[in-house]
């Protein structure tokens, strides 16, 4: 599991306890351009075009100048008068949520499962790498030592980071490499297709994983890698490697389900993106595992709460924000992970991570013996 101090003395002393799932407004604009701001998106009312009417004519309304009002865009902190918000609900359809929960449970599953059979291979083939490294050391030590050599020392910083660092490096550089794509041009449209979440779009399930790892402003990414980064070593301690991967993506698919329900029933329709309902969880998950460690903000060291206060706090301002409409945070995902990463802890590790033996099992008897010869004297899992 790791020890409690080193939790409680790493970097992420200073973490940032706030991340933001952002919603994300577009402009159609000339040239099928967009114009993407990370920022709150207001909404308009449909101004109505009053002309009197005269025998025989019809009152016209404005409803193009509407559809371009609604797609305006306005800074972090401003305001619309109350007669201007927007008064236009959208249907509620549930139907269409049900896909999106299929898939949801379906990954949700797959992801398990994978890290299990994950976790048996590596533990199977743990004895061979020990011998591997034996070896190295021995070559390593009557080779003539190479002074400079930039591959060498690479390793050797690779080998002195925590095993949580080195797992989460992976989920790091995929959000890197994601948020570049965002600044290519041409892949503007298939960006806002399939790495935007929106319980409006025709596509509903692959946005749900990808979204994850999509990010639009540097500040928004740079923020949740660095929360991920700081609580990677506690959560990886606590789940291991395979139970931490498969959590962590099956966070974000379930964090962006609750969204969807949520903006269904609310009709307050719109896309998002971000990794905040999956660090979420790993927020979530490690408070309820340690309560009484101290945190303290990156910008306010001198004040120190226990992880216990702090989910709390999040928790409430989260629920406060989803029941009062707040539009700038997806608060509804960062909710949705938070619950998960508390049941995950509770309850899940018991009822799911567990049980995982019979599964492996069938796995053990189809690489080892084959599936018609049995597996009597294969070992189980760990």
């Amino acid at each position: 599991m790791g020890s409690f101090g080193s939790f409680t003395n790493m970097a992420w002393r200073g973490c940032i306890l706030r991340w933001f799932r952002s919603d994300i407004s577009i402009t159609a604009s000339t040239g099928n351009r967009f114009s993407i701001n990370t920022q709150q998106r207001c909404g308009f009312r449909k101004a109505v075009k009053e002309t009197k009417t005269k025998k025989g004519s019809v009152e016209e309304t404005g409803s193009s100048h509407a559809e371009q009002s609604e797609g305006l865009i306005h800074k972090k902190g401003a305001s619309l008068p109350a007669e201007t918000q927007l008064a236009y609900t959208p249907p509620r359809n549930f139907g269409q949520l049900v896909k999106p929960l299929v898939f949801t449970v379906g990954f949700t599953g797959c992801s398990f499962g994978t890290a299990a059979i994950w976790q048996y291979e590596s533990l199977k083939s743990r004895v061979q790498s020990y011998f591997d490294e034996v070896r190295a050391n021995w070559l390593e030590k009557i080779r003539p030592q190479k002074q400079g050599d930039l591959r060498k020392q690479i390793n050797q910083w690779w080998n002195s980071l925590s095993e949580g660092h080195r797992t989460v490096s992976g989920i790091i550089a995929a959000n890197v490499v994601v948020f570049c794509c965002w600044r290519v041009p041409s892949l503007q449209r298939s960006m806002m297709k399939y790495f935007t979440s929106n319980p409006a779009s025709k596509t509903l399930c692959l946005p749900m994983l990808l979204s994850t790892f999509s990010h639009y402003s540097f500040f928004h990414m740079a923020a949740n890698m660095y929360v991920l980064w700081s609580f990677s070593s506690s959560i990886v301690s606590i789940l291991g490697r395979e139970q931490f991967l498969a959590v962590y993506l099956s966070a974000g698919v379930i964090s962006t389900m609750f969204s969807y329900v949520c903006k269904t029933a609310s009709g307050r329709l719109g896309p998002s993106l971000g990794a905040s309902g999956a660090i979420m969880t790993v927020l979530a998950a490690v408070c309820t595992k340690m309560p009484e460690a101290k945190l303290a903000i990156i910008f306010l060291p001198m004040y120190a709460f226990s992880a216990g206060t702090a989910l709390k706090a999040i928790l409430a301002m989260d629920t406060a924000g989803l029941f009062l409409g707040w539009r700038y945070f997806d608060h509804a995902a960062h909710l949705g992970g938070a619950l998960f990463g508390m049941w995950y802890i509770m309850y899940g590790h018991e009822l799911i991570w567990k049980n995982r033996e019979p599964l492996v099992k069938v796995w053990h008897d189809l690489r080892t013996k084959g599936p018609g010869r049995g597996g009597s004297g294969g070992s189980g899992p760990l």
